[in-house]
């Protein structure tokens, strides 16, 4: 059973975080509006733990303009993507155990 739980990673033991990157593994970007309609969260609350993620390298964003209001995007990365994969493959695997 350890052997799993090595996998597991702490980045996504939150459940904001764990939300960010399951919505983000099925959508190419997200702006953050839509983030945090999806997750119920506030502004400040978002805003940390994009931080986080964002420092682990899971995320990246893009900032642009829409009828002259910031728009900011998100998106996984390759980093984010294989490390929340494995961190769902661990939970998978404690599941069958």
């Amino acid at each position: 059973m350890k052997e799993f739980l090595k996998d597991l990673d702490k980045a996504f033991e939150n459940r904001i975080r764990l939300g960010i990157m399951s919505v983000l593994m099925v959508n190419e970007q997200l702006d953050f509006t839509s983030l945090k309609e999806l997750l119920g969260v506030t502004d400040g609350n978002l805003a940390s733990h994009l931080r986080s993620l964002e420092k682990s390298g899971y995320i990246t964003f893009c900032k642009s303009f829409l009828d002259r209001k910031p728009l900011t995007r998100y998106s996984a990365t390759p980093l984010g993507k294989k490390a929340f994969t494995k961190h769902i493959h661990a939970i998978e695997k404690l599941l069958q155990s």
